[in-house]
C-alpha cells in the first residue's frame, strides 16, 4: 500500500468517525429540546396568580381553568404528570390534576 493510499484510508476513517460523533451529538441535542407542556407559560398561567407561576389559584379557580382547556390538552398534561421527573418539578399542579381525576 502506498503512502497516498494510506493517507486516503486514514482520511476516510477520520471522516467516518467525525460523522458518527456528529450524529450522536445531534441526537442528544434533539432529545434535549423536548419541553413539557407544563413548562409552557401560555398553558400554565391560568392556574397561577402570579407571573412567576409560584402561587397556584384556589381549587375552584384551578378547576375552572382546567375545565376550560381542550380535552386533548388536559389528557396531555395528565400524561406528563405521570412522568415522575416532570411530576416532581410540578408537584402541586400534578396533585391538583390527579384530584380532579385528570379530566372532566
Amino acid at each position: 500500500m502506498t503512502s497516498t493510499e494510506r493517507n486516503i484510508q486514514m482520511n476516510f476513517k477520520m471522516l467516518t468517525m467525525g460523522a458518527m460523533a456528529l450524529a450522536m451529538m445531534t441526537g442528544s441535542a434533539l432529545a434535549a429540546t423536548h419541553t413539557s407542556a407544563l413548562d409552557d407559560p401560555a398553558k400554565m398561567s391560568p392556574f397561577f396568580t402570579d407571573a412567576g407561576m409560584k402561587t397556584m389559584k384556589s381549587e375552584a379557580e384551578f378547576k375552572t381553568a382546567w375545565m376550560a382547556m381542550k380535552e386533548e390538552d388536559r389528557a396531555g398534561m395528565t400524561k406528563e404528570c405521570g412522568d415522575e421527573a416532570i411530576a416532581k418539578s410540578h408537584d402541586n399542579f400534578c396533585k391538583m390534576t390527579k384530584q380532579l381525576g385528570g379530566a372532566n
